[in-house]
């Protein structure tokens, strides 16, 4: 029986007069492998940030791992412990080493001893495969190799669920495969995982469900083949007109 691990229901979410998220009903399944399509401002990275509370929402219920998120809540941490999250720039402490970065939160928000976050993190770099560079610094790689030195130290934490913020929109066009190629693997591998992302190859190959949103609504949502080949509403049809073109 497979268990829910995020669920979303009548999120509704405002920056001032502007509403970010519109009525936003979402279910996520251990394995589940979404992403998240749309133009510019539709409140893609928006939703997706909302499921580790670094946005609160102001209306509806989102639950993470049984754990609803609202402002009293006291085990932030721990939600964020749960759901790793990478995003377009790779937030690598600049002054510790590769290594370093991997090991800091297992030992300091897990307590897990230096050894064994020592071993976990070369584990994760081989995942990853880059255990070469763990003696260097962040500035000395090339920013498809930070992406996956960002995705491996989310993994050290041991997430029930891995978000990516259209982690290869920052990326060169040649750095670009390397990351959604570790990305592949994780899915591969069975990680639940939401993506927001351009890349709809990616979506083609690794997706469960497709949702497109605009002007902060779910617009569609629809398996692979039916979401690309089939699209349902007019602003998907324009959409993937524009975006498979490029």
């Amino acid at each position: 029986m497979t268990k829910t691990v995020i669920e979303m229901v009548g999120v509704n979410k405002w920056y001032g007069d502007f509403q970010a998220l519109k009525n936003i009903n979402l279910k996520v399944e251990e394995g589940d492998r979404i992403v998240i399509c749309g133009p510019s401002g539709s409140g893609k990275s928006t939703l997706i940030r909302t499921l580790n509370y670094l946005e609160a929402h102001q209306e509806g219920r989102i639950t993470v791992d049984g754990t609803d998120l609202h402002p009293r809540m006291k085990n932030v941490t721990q939600v964020r412990t749960n759901t790793g999250m990478v995003f377009q720039h790779f937030n690598l402490f600049p002054h510790m080493t590769v290594l370093e970065n991997l090991m800091a939160g297992p030992m300091w928000i897990r307590k897990l001893p230096e050894g064994e976050a020592r071993a976990q993190a070369m584990t994760y770099l081989d995942r990853v495969r880059i255990p070469e560079q763990a003696d260097k610094y962040p500035g000395q790689l090339s920013g498809g190799q930070q992406q996956r030195v960002a995705i491996a130290r989310s993994l050290c934490m041991n997430p029930k669920v891995m978000l990516f913020d259209e982690p290869t929109s920052a990326l060169d066009p040649e750095m670009v495969s390397e990351v959604l190629d570790t990305m592949i693997g994780l899915a591969r591998d069975g990680m639940t995982m939401i993506c927001v992302t351009h890349e709809m190859g990616f979506a083609k190959a690794v997706a469960d469900r497709v949702i497109f949103m605009d002007q902060g609504e779910i617009v569609e949502e629809n398996a692979p083949r039916a979401f690309f080949d089939a699209p349902q509403n007019e602003r998907t049809k324009t959409f993937l007109g524009q975006i498979l073109q490029h």
